[in-house]
């Protein structure tokens, strides 16, 4: 098990480029089992733990799958694929192959998946998933801690969520696409990723409109292509870098990025007193010398987003004033405010929502990541904390973050990973 040293107080300076979306790529792999002729290609797959995850599952289900790592490219056939089944020792493993049930639904008419880490059918965000898919004339049942689904005959419907899921939105456009009729999403995710996974299955022959906004709607169509498509950069490492600059007091070129994609972020960080500039796949950031207090809720795109919270919040243990952040899409995404306590940041929890009062500096110490984004929080914490700090548990950041610690040591972060 792998850990991260990172002695703070370093200035960034230099340029990185961004890697591929994870939260694109993966539901772009799924909806390739739709292609039942030819091999498609998908361009710009980021090396990342849940991506060789992802080819397993799909290795699994009888597709063959060519990843080469160094030129960042994915190749799929899913010509034979021979199995309905994800088992849960694979889906243990991350709980975005749940993902593949809308696309095993429109290829076989049926599915059976594992719940995801294994949990009791009830409410939680993946009753969305059910609900939409039932509104196509799939029939759920549960048996010993697995989702069995039926669809004999799978039809367009008119589909609204109770709130946006980005996940459960690319499932249904993923079963929709090819059943007959037509779909109508209603309060469907607008990120990009779910536009991303749009255009690649339009790409491929499918007839899928509004995407990006809250109406999708989706004509089946029989028979998908083969495509080579390539998956757009991925805005949440962005955003970390972004951070990592600012509350360094750095000078920081990300390339291969949308800015456009990151419009909250940018505003919020001009709020916090940093210089930003933007450009055609290009975004510069400048650090302060101090940062500003500001406000932040989180919120479906295109509000400021979850997976950029924990950074944000880590600048704001050390910005000047009081800040508040209330999250309303994972309350419980404040378990790393814990963790940020032990470097001596003054931060009060009530529900779902953080009172930050700036403090001058954070000072160095053990910290340990619980998921992704927090994991990477940490880090970027650590990068102005006084003193050396570790930060443990690092096989939660490589899920979504590909060789981190290279990408900042490059900027002249002092930091690296060590073997436990």
């Amino acid at each position: 098990m792998d850990k991260f040293i990172i002695t703070g107080g370093k200035k960034l300076s230099g340029s990185v480029r961004i890697d591929g979306s994870k939260n694109a790529v993966l539901p772009i792999m799924t909806a390739a089992l739709l292609i039942e002729k030819g091999t498609t290609t998908i361009k710009g797959v980021p090396d990342l733990a849940d991506v060789h995850t992802a080819v397993d599952v799909l290795t699994h289900l009888g597709a063959v799958c060519d990843y080469d790592p160094q030129a960042r490219q994915l190749s799929i056939n899913a010509e034979n694929l021979n199995r309905y089944e994800v088992p849960y020792d694979l889906m243990r493993k991350m709980r975005a192959s749940f993902l593949v049930l809308g696309a095993l639904i429109g290829r076989f008419g049926k599915a059976k998946i594992s719940l995801p880490g294994g949990c009791s059918l009830g409410p939680r965000p993946v009753d969305l998933h059910l609900k939409g898919l039932r509104m196509l004339g799939v029939r759920f049942t549960e048996e010993g801690g697995y989702i069995l689904a039926d669809a004999p005959k799978l039809a367009g419907s008119t589909v609204y969520f109770d709130r946006p899921t980005h996940t459960g939105t690319e499932n249904l456009i993923s079963a929709a696409a090819v059943a007959p009729g037509k779909t109508v999403l209603i309060n469907a995710a607008a990120d990009p990723e779910v536009v991303d996974v749009a255009a690649f299955l339009n790409a491929a022959g499918a007839k899928i409109s509004g995407a990006g906004t809250p109406h999708i709607a989706v004509t089946g169509t029989k028979k998908l292509k083969a495509v080579e498509y390539a998956v757009l950069p991925d805005r949440l490492e962005a955003g970390t870098f972004m951070m990592a600059a600012a509350i360094t007091g750095g000078y920081v070129e990300l390339t291969h990025v949308r800015p456009e994609d990151l419009d909250v972020v940018i505003m919020k960080l001009r709020e916090m007193g940093a210089t930003i500039e933007t450009a055609k796949n290009k975004i510069t950031v400048h650090g302060p010398s101090r940062l500003r207090a500001t406000d932040i809720t989180t919120f479906p795109y295109p509000g400021f987003p979850t997976d950029v919270q924990a950074g944000m919040l880590a600048l704001l243990t050390v910005a000047e004033g009081t800040s508040r952040v209330v999250e309303t899409v994972f309350p419980q995404r404040f378990a790393h405010t814990m963790e940020l306590s032990r470097m001596g940041a003054e931060i009060r929890v009530t529900g779902a929502e953080a009172t930050i009062t700036g403090v001058r500096q954070l000072k160095a110490a053990s910290v340990m990541a619980s998921d992704i984004r927090a994991g990477a929080g940490l880090v970027v914490a650590a990068l102005a904390a006084q003193g050396t700090s570790e930060v443990l548990r690092v096989y939660h950041i490589d899920r979504g973050y590909h060789n981190i610690e290279r990408k900042l040591e490059r900027l002249g972060a002092d930091i690296q990973r060590v073997n436990v």
